[in-house]
């Protein structure tokens, strides 16, 4: 039977919880959504970077776009892939994957990260959300009765404060009580996204065939190498991500400029066609994926400070989640905020991460199976060994109803035995 709330929007303060949520990327804002349309008050306080890349949310995401009516919005930012081709080192073709628009009963949207978040931040604001940019919070507390900030020398008081600051979250060294390190993954990512027309690819015989006809999808695998480019807005808008073996240990960036003469490096003796794409681009981003151990929590110890999104738990680019998964996160924390009421913040919070933890965890064992699968692929793989996978237990969960379905036992469980650390899946000792 689905909850009489289910994709209801609650009339205006009806809950009286109010929320304050640091971080305005996809995390915060979805969690700042979701939190209004569940009757909550919302705060939203963001110390503004540009972020420039492709961004990807699967159906499991996509369901909920299209729940708040942004389909007609973001579609036409979105490039819209039919297949995607899928090449050895030396230009083989190894599988043609085909796409089908809906999947598991909602769209996929891909497109310029950029484009994406400011749809997010618009329709926010639309619903009158409050989002203050510019804000440096120096300072995260709590007692018995309220969760605080400090932001720009302000303190902001809030019966939960939501960490959706990033990877390099301030809110982790509360929850955690000390500053957890990143290690190198032995990964880095170069990327790039440029006007294909204006850099020549429609006149290289090489690479006119990624604008001839629409928006166009390729990888190439080669040993500890995959990389993948499309093209969106009919072929005009073009986009490269090469994953390549790199054991730098560098602080997390979006923004690390790379050198066209290490990207080219990594793909010495490929299919000349790999070298023509990447040579294209006018810059490129150099992005060294680092990992942290999956945190035992993302709750303070006084429950009312979470984490979500990558502050919580950061994703490898192969799961193609990361983004997804922290907007589910701020989907069922909204809902578990609804039916726990505000007597309750804290048995809602602790109920919230245990429907959670275990499902991000998957997700991001997941990615680092995409990744395994096709960086030590064997050289006879073909077809569906190389397809990238789409499970139906990731894309196919629907975040809200899931929430509503399972918050009461959920809670019960946690009342009656007492709240208890989510169990580690499987593969939490190798980290990802």
């Amino acid at each position: 039977m689905v909850h009489p709330n289910y994709a209801k929007v609650a009339e205006p303060k009806s809950s009286g919880i109010k929320v304050v949520i640091v971080g305005a990327g996809f995390a915060g804002l979805a969690c700042a959504i979701e939190c209004v349309r569940k009757g909550h008050e919302v705060l939203v306080l963001e110390k503004f970077r540009e972020i420039k890349s492709l961004g990807h949310f699967g159906s499991n995401v996509g369901r909920i776009f299209e729940r708040w009516g942004l389909h007609d919005e973001i579609w036409p930012v979105c490039n819209h892939l039919s297949q995607l081709t899928l090449h050895d080192a030396n230009g083989d073709i190894l599988t043609v994957q085909h796409f089908e628009e809906l999947r598991y009963g909602a769209h996929n949207y891909s497109g310029h990260r950029g484009a994406l978040h400011e749809i997010l931040f618009n329709f926010a604001r639309t619903l009158g959300i409050e989002i203050r940019l510019s804000q440096d919070v120096t300072e995260y507390d709590e007692n018995e009765s309220e969760a605080w900030v400090v932001s720009n020398g302000e303190k902001i008081s809030a019966d939960l404060v939501v960490g959706a600051d990033g990877v390099r979250s301030k809110a982790r060294t509360l929850v955690l009580g000390y500053d957890d390190k990143p290690k190198s993954s032995g990964y880095a990512v170069y990327r790039a996204w440029f006007d294909a027309y204006e850099q020549g690819v429609d006149k290289d015989p090489l690479t006119k065939f990624m604008t001839e006809n629409g928006d166009c999808f390729h990888g190439w695998i080669g040993p500890d190498v995959h990389m993948l480019t499309s093209t969106a807005r009919g072929g005009r808008l073009m986009s490269w991500v090469i994953t390549h073996k790199d054991e730098a240990d560098i602080e997390e960036s979006w923004s690390f400029p790379g050198k066209m003469e290490d990207v080219l490096k990594v793909v010495e003796g490929y299919d000349p066609t790999c070298r023509a794409i990447l040579s294209k681009a006018p810059s490129c981003v150099d992005w060294k994926i680092v990992y942290r151990d999956p945190l035992p929590t993302w709750i303070s110890k006084g429950g009312r400070i979470v984490l979500i999104g990558d502050a919580a738990h950061p994703f490898l680019p192969t799961s193609a989640q990361g983004a997804s998964q922290a907007i589910e996160d701020g989907i069922t924390l909204a809902v578990a905020l609804q039916l726990a009421g505000k007597e309750n913040v804290r048995l809602a919070v602790q109920t919230w991460e245990k429907i959670r933890y275990q499902r991000v965890r998957k997700a991001q064992l997941f990615g680092e199976q995409v990744r395994d699968m096709w960086h030590k692929k064997k050289p006879e793989a073909r077809g569906e060994e190389v397809e990238m996978p789409s499970p139906e237990w990731l894309l196919g969960h629907d975040s809200e109803k899931h929430a509503y379905e399972v918050y009461e036992t959920t809670e019960k469980e946690v009342r009656e035995n007492g709240y208890k650390l989510p169990e580690l899946p499987a593969g939490f000792e190798r980290g990802w």
